[in-house]
């Protein structure tokens, strides 16, 4: 986990053609995209990629975890947090088959010292790591991405890392965010940010924001773990 320090961050959204400032604390953030060996360890079960990616469903090597749902993600950092005996950040329903998914009912407990995902502006302000362009670096030398991925997903940790030492912050797998895109207009979605494997390069800047439902599962979602700082 890499200390994010805090500062501001001006988020931009192309389809509503709106800006807004964040101001955001220190926190956590791991260096990697959460992998599938990590995901395995705690959940005892196959990562639901596994067997697409020819790994071994015990280990999963350094590949990113995928094909996660949003509500897969928060169960895992839940299930984290009370092995390493955290306080879990989510409080969550029993049921998710309600019309909704049951999503209204999720809370974050914010003085939790568990594991949980970033908002979207702690994603962006530890992505852009005090740079002010699309990217951190060029391209290429960053990110997987469909220029240069041969269409499928890489390890973590191979290309540059970004000023703070984050890895992966563009391209090879979409993240998962805590907050809701658009309520008014898209109810329950989740905001992803990054870019993945299979985007084209105007998907993979700093800037982009991605919506999908929370229950989505597809090869190119993953999660990074964050934790949110003490006094």
């Amino acid at each position: 986990m890499i200390t994010v320090p805090g500062g501001h961050v001006t988020l931009s959204d192309r389809r509503t053609e709106r800006t807004w400032t964040v101001e955001v604390a220190a926190y956590r953030l791991a260096a990697y995209p959460l992998t599938q060996a990590a995901y395995a360890q705690i959940t005892a079960t196959p990562h639901p990629g596994s067997a697409q990616d020819g790994q071994d469903s015990q280990d999963g090597g350094r590949l990113p975890a995928h094909s996660l749902s949003w509500w897969d993600a928060v169960r895992y950092c839940n299930a984290l947090s009370r092995q390493e005996g955290l306080t879990p950040a989510y409080q969550l329903p029993h049921t998710t088959d309600t019309a909704d998914g049951g999503e209204a009912a999720v809370t974050w407990d914010r003085a939790a010292d568990g594991y949980r995902l970033p908002t979207e502006a702690e994603w962006e302000h530890a992505c852009r790591a005090g740079t002010t362009g699309p990217r951190y670096g060029p391209l290429d030398d960053i990110a997987w991405h469909r220029g240069n991925s041969q269409e499928r997903i890489h390890e973590v940790g191979g290309r540059r890392p970004n000023p703070w030492g984050l890895y992966d912050m563009l391209g090879n797998v979409w993240e998962w965010c805590w907050d809701l895109y658009d309520p008014p207009v898209y109810g329950t979605y989740r905001v992803l940010r990054g870019g993945g494997w299979f985007d084209e390069h105007w998907s993979c800047r700093a800037s982009v924001r991605r919506r999908s439902h929370p229950t989505l599962r597809i090869e190119d979602v993953g999660l990074r773990l964050a934790r949110t700082l003490r006094p």
